[in-house]
């Protein structure tokens, strides 16, 4: 952060409310709303920073737009990601002739009492090549996942 807009925020807790209101018109151009001074230092100094720096990402909005519309029952959610089994999970594999079994940690994965970040480098290191893990292991078909009932 530059050390003007540092200091900009830094400041805001000490102003008197009605500089803070008068900083909201000016910054979001229209009447601040009946909150508290604590919500309005907040909001300023979210809105400083991000007239300075940029706001959320698309990407960010459209999600936040998607948990809303959720949240009002306006929209179904997502279905959970299938392809992470929970901790613990035991995946077997038949790899050219030799079982290969993977337990499921809560950052990662087990095989052969080492440690990886993503089935797809567990998958890796068994083949020697790149694969998609989870199809690799059978939890996705075809590029599709798969429902087990």
């Amino acid at each position: 952060m530059t050390t003007a807009i540092l200091t900009q925020v830094a400041e805001l807790p000490t102003l008197p409310t009605p500089k803070l209101k008068a900083m909201w018109r000016e910054l979001n151009g229209t009447e601040p709303p009946p909150y508290n001074r604590i919500f309005l230092v907040k909001r300023l100094a979210y809105r400083i920073q991000e007239l300075a720096f940029g706001g959320l990402s698309v990407q960010a909005e459209r999600r936040l737009d998607d948990l809303v519309d959720e949240l009002d029952g306006k929209k179904k959610p997502k279905p959970k990601d299938m392809t992470a089994p929970i901790v613990g999970t035991k995946l077997i594999r038949e790899w050219q002739g030799v079982m290969q079994d993977v337990t499921t940690l809560a950052d990662g994965f087990e095989w052969q009492g080492r440690r990886y970040q993503s089935l797809s480098a567990v998958a890796r290191a068994i083949t020697g090549t790149r694969w998609n893990g989870p199809l690799f292991f059978g939890l996705r078909k075809h590029g599709k996942l798969e429902t087990h009932r």
